[in-house]
């Protein structure tokens, strides 16, 4: 067939199911006509023809150098504002046309081609490789502690399902409460292993002392202790989860136990369920009693038998607790979230009597011993007979406290170590209201140590006896006091600020507990060669004493200072905000600049809200020397940072670095910046590597 035939064949079958629906068909994927006026990056691309949009697999010749395919002077005007038959016959001849010419193409040119394509899709292929080398470098650790965690609850739910859905001894309890059972139980085991679990992330004193023991491991290891509360609330989902299916299969069990006692099924299940106990038998079913409304035997079983009653004041506790802790709640209703969060008190002691109730039982061995598959039709003969003597059943021994009593334990003792701390004295150093309503508290407690970037747990009993909020420390290890800057952030911060506000002149401030330190991910800063430090508004706070502690290892001309270059990004939204923390950076740029050392950090502030007024203020004043904000060298910048642009810069400034990137601020910039450290990592160890690490509360 020639090429003219061919043509028209392709015309025909486009015309066949419209103009611009064949366009694709003859051009190729990824053509389409142009409705309306086309896109800047569509008259920019290199398939862009005025009216059709075409595929890159036309537009080879331009990928090795040839001359274009097309320019506006070789064809039509664009098309009208309709996609009409006129306007796509137009589309698909030039798609002929250019088919054509590809296919008359030298065969020199197509091996080129093809190479090109080829290159292009191994690169691809490494781009792929590269991001799953940095993904595991960044997170690979912590994705196997997960695995091995779902792997256990896994295992533990696999083994107990079929351990109460296959094992003899729970023969005739099953035919009682069908697969109600092993669905009851298997959750059971899961719930008592992350209810062993779920206290130990928030342990505070035994992370620090454990991350601590860690200084001597690999950064990696470390990281995982500072995601501890994230693992928390992932136990916390598993055990609400659990909770949920073990609940509805006891609903089911109920029911099958009150219908059992009422004879509502086979002569087997009356038979077990008419078994008294006494000294010769013991019962199967727990529902003891036959003259109340049969409405009501559930609702009786449930408030009245141990397991019952535990049973629903640890349902109501969980639901409390999870409920309080959504994101919008904990963020707006601080107050309420903590108090609820209390009810686990009374979670784990219903907890522990929950499994005293013994309502499951299994049937035990006897002698002569019962046999099941022999006497199971024979209930009439049953202590008739020497083969069937009456099945015999106990309750299991409560196993739940044996998981639980470690935890809490070790929790207690947490609690005890948490109230000394609170009973030690704690002096006022110096009150200071900073702009942005922005409280800084500079405090003495005797015996305190502390290392850059950790944080307090604060309480003021003239606010609230039980409330304990968390702050980073701004001040440095080598000063002789710690300091705290506070924001009005909610009603305790507030009443905080007002207290404080409103003490006469060289008074002392309302007496506070103080509960730490505690470590954090930037303690480990000065690990790093390259360190690039993160802050959005008051999340600012831990670079503070980072940067205190820098200033101080140049005045005393610390040799075991690791770091060698820093780069410090803040975001803020205000341009009060700058000011309590733009004097420290004045310091350190004046003592980088006398120790010849002016390239070792590297500051970008950046204004992201801004109004007409402080536009023309900045206009006015654009020639000065300092900038019109904060004063110093460096000026603002106005807007969000290119990150894409910052991490190649920092990568082509350090070629064979291991840079720690830390950020204290919003979960979306976390997410961002996680991936964008994957991103600009590379695998070869020998280059540079990008390691994420997150301040969590």
């Amino acid at each position: 067939m020639d090429k003219a035939a061919m043509d028209k064949g392709r015309l025909d079958r486009a015309a066949a199911v419209g103009p611009c629906t064949g366009l694709s068909q003859v051009c190729g994927k990824g053509a389409k006509c142009v409705r309306s006026a086309p896109k800047k990056t569509e008259r920019d691309s290199p398939g862009y023809l005025p009216g059709i949009i075409l595929p890159h697999s036309l537009l080879s010749f331009q990928q090795v150098g040839m001359r274009p395919l097309s320019s506006r002077r070789e064809v039509s005007p664009e098309l009208p504002q309709q996609c009409d038959l006129a306007g796509c016959v137009f589309c698909l001849l030039v798609c002929l046309h250019l088919r054509r010419r590809e296919e008359s193409r030298p065969e020199g040119i197509r091996s080129k081609v093809q190479a090109g394509r080829g290159c292009r899709q191994a690169a691809a292929r490494g781009d792929t490789a590269s991001n799953m080398g940095n993904w595991i470098i960044n997170n690979g650790l912590s994705s196997f502690i997960l695995v091995v965690w779902m792997g256990i609850n896994i295992f533990l739910f696999v083994w107990f399902y079929l351990f109460y859905d296959l094992g003899e001894q729970f023969f005739y309890t099953r035919h009682l409460l069908g697969s109600a059972l092993p669905w009851a139980r298997a959750p059971a085991a899961v719930l008592n292993f992350n209810c062993m679990l779920i206290l130990l992330p928030v342990c505070r004193n035994l992370l620090s002392l454990i991350r601590g023991s860690f200084v001597c491991c690999g950064r990696t290891m470390r990281k995982q202790v500072d995601k501890n509360l994230s693992f928390h609330k992932l136990v916390a989902y598993m055990i609400a989860l659990m909770t949920a299916v073990h609940t509805i299969a006891h609903l089911f069990n109920v029911e099958r136990y009150s219908n059992s006692r009422r004879r509502v099924y086979d002569e087997l299940s009356t038979a077990l369920s008419d078994l008294e106990d006494t000294e010769t038998t013991t019962y199967l079913n727990p529902v003891r009693f036959v003259d109340l409304d049969p409405q009501q035997i559930p609702n009786y079983v449930v408030f009245t038998t141990i397991a019952g009653l535990t049973g629903v004041i640890i349902t109501l506790a969980l639901i409390l607790i999870i409920t309080s802790s959504m994101e919008v709640i904990r963020r707006s209703y601080f107050e309420v979230f903590w108090y609820t969060h209390h009810l686990f008190i009374i979670f784990f002691a219903g907890l522990v009597f929950h499994g005293a109730g013994r309502i499951v039982r299994s049937q035990q061995k006897t002698d002569p011993p019962h046999n099941v598959t022999f006497c199971k039709d024979k209930s009439d003969d049953w202590g008739q007979i020497p083969e069937c003597p009456i099945p015999q059943f106990a309750g299991g021994f409560p196993q739940t406290w044996m998981w639980v009593i470690g935890p809490m334990v070790l929790y207690i003792c947490e609690r005890l170590v948490r109230f000394i701390r609170y009973m030690q004295k704690v002096h006022y150093r110096k009150i200071v209201m900073r702009p942005s309503k922005v409280l800084e508290l500079q405090l003495v407690k005797s015996g305190f140590k502390m290392e850059v970037g950790q944080y307090v747990f604060l309480n003021c009993p003239a606010i609230s006896q039980l409330e304990w909020h968390p702050f980073t420390m701004t001040s440095a290890p080598e000063e002789d006091f710690l300091s705290i800057h506070i924001r009005s952030a909610g009603d305790w911060t507030d009443k905080l600020i007002d207290i404080c506000q409103n003490l006469p002149e060289g008074a002392q401030g309302p007496k506070m507990g103080v509960d730490g330190p505690f470590g954090t991910a930037s303690e480990d800063v000065f690990d790093y060669e390259v360190s690039m430090l993160v802050g959005a508004g008051i999340g600012v706070t831990p670079f503070a004493s980072i940067l205190k502690s820098i200033w101080y290892k140049f005045k005393d001309s610390n040799p075991k200072l690791r770091t060698r270059k820093i780069y410090f990004y803040w975001l803020c939204r205000e341009t009060h905000a700058f000011e309590w923390f733009a004097d420290l950076l004045q310091v350190l740029e004046k003592e980088m600049e006398e120790r010849g050392m002016g390239d070792f950090l590297t500051y970008k502030l950046y204004l992201t809200k801004w109004d007409d007024s402080h536009v023309t203020h900045v206009t006015v004043h654009s020639d000065q020397d300092k900038d019109v904000v904060t004063g110093l060298k460096q000026k603002t910048y106005y807007g969000r940072p290119a990150w894409d642009k910052e991490f190649e810069q920092v990568r082509k400034e350090n070629p064979t670095s291991v840079v720690g990137t830390f950020l204290c601020g919003p979960e979306a910039l976390a997410k961002v910046l996680e991936k964008k450290c994957a991103k600009y990592s590379d695998v070869d160890p020998r280059k540079t590597k990008f390691y994420f690490n997150k301040e969590n509360f």
